[in-house]
C-alpha cells in the first residue's frame, strides 16, 4: 500500500487480488441516498429490496439505473415483470430500508401503498417516487444491470436518508457563500 501524493490515502497498487473487503470500503466512500425498489412477481406478489445502487443516467430520454445482485431471490421477478419503482426514502424511514434489505415472506405487511402504474406498489412517505419500465439489464460481474425509462415521477419536499461509509446519515446544507459558491462545469451540466 502506498500513499498517492501524501494525502493518507491508502492504495491498491500491487498486481494481486483485490482485497473485496477494502474495496467495499472504498466504495463506501461515496455517498448515497437509500431507495427501496419495488414490483410484482409473475404471480402478482409485491417484491422489494433496498437499494443504493440507484442513479440518474440522461433526462432526454429519462433513464435512471440500478443494480441487484445476480444471487437475489427477487431477481427472476425484476427480470420478467418489465417494470419496477424507484422509491428514495425519507430520513424517517429508516426502518423501511432494514426491512427491504432482510429477507421475509411479506415485506410488506402492515405498510401504507399505493397501486403505480402496472399495479406496482408504490411506498408513502418517501421523498421521491420514480416509476420506470425496464430497457435493458445486463449481467455485469456478481450483478444485474437494470435501466428504466422513467413514465411517472413524484417528489416531496423531505430530507431524505442517506448512507455513507456503512453509516446511515442526515444531510445538512453548507452555509450560502461555502466553498467557491458554484458548481464545477462538470457537475453543472
Amino acid at each position: 500500500m502506498s500513499t498517492p501524493g501524501g494525502l493518507g490515502l491508502k492504495s491498491s497498487e500491487h498486481s494481486g487480488a483485490l482485497d473485496p473487503l477494502d474495496l467495499r470500503r472504498a466504495f463506501g466512500r461515496f455517498g448515497t441516498g437509500v431507495t427501496v425498489i419495488t414490483t410484482r412477481s409473475p404471480t402478482g406478489a409485491r417484491l422489494g429490496v433496498t437499494a443504493n445502487s440507484f442513479n440518474t443516467v440522461s433526462l432526454q430520454p429519462p433513464i435512471v439505473l440500478w443494480s441487484l445482485s445476480d444471487k437475489s431471490p427477487s431477481l427472476a421477478a425484476f427480470r420478467s415483470s418489465g417494470r419496477f419503482v424507484v422509491n428514495v426514502l425519507a430520513l424517517d424511514q429508516l426502518e423501511l430500508s432494514h426491512r427491504f434489505a432482510r429477507p421475509a415472506a411479506d415485506k410488506f405487511a402492515g405498510l401504507a401503498c399505493t397501486e403505480g402504474l402496472g399495479g406496482l406498489p408504490i411506498l408513502k412517505g418517501c421523498v421521491a417516487t420514480i416509476e420506470c419500465t425496464i430497457v435493458n439489464s445486463q449481467e455485469v460481474g456478481d450483478h444485474v444491470l437494470f435501466l428504466g425509462q422513467v413514465e411517472r415521477y413524484a417528489h416531496e419536499q423531505a430530507a431524505p436518508l442517506l448512507l455513507c461509509n456503512g453509516q446511515y446519515l442526515q444531510g445538512v446544507g453548507l452555509a450560502p457563500g461555502a466553498g467557491s459558491g458554484s458548481l464545477p462545469a462538470a457537475c453543472a451540466s
